[in-house]
């Protein structure tokens, strides 16, 4: 989801980030949700620009994981991992869609 996260997101597109991420982690429906709660609390919330909070949320993955004893999951190379259909520069659809 923070892979199409503005570069340079206005306060509006921060607070709408903050928000979701608050709202994922109290509705979330099973032991991930509070072990999730627990791991966002503590840490400080990046949502300066895409690449601040691609690795931030990256990180919060990683945390959960390790405390579900799961693999983690390598943040160095998150554009190269999720392709959701759009041009992560915002500038429009790629691969199949329409620009």
């Amino acid at each position: 989801m923070t892979l199409r996260y503005p570069e340079r997101p206005s306060q509006d597109e921060r607070d709408a980030l903050n928000s979701y991420l608050h709202l994922t982690s109290r509705l979330y429906p099973c032991k991930f949700s509070l072990t999730l709660n627990f791991t966002l609390l503590r840490s400080i919330q990046q949502t300066g620009s895409r690449l601040a909070a691609s690795l931030w949320l990256c990180s919060v993955h990683n945390k959960v994981n390790e405390r579900l004893g799961k693999p983690l999951f390598d943040c160095a190379h998150l554009d190269e991992t999720y392709d959701c259909g759009y041009d992560v520069t915002g500038v429009g659809m790629i691969k199949g869609g329409r620009r």
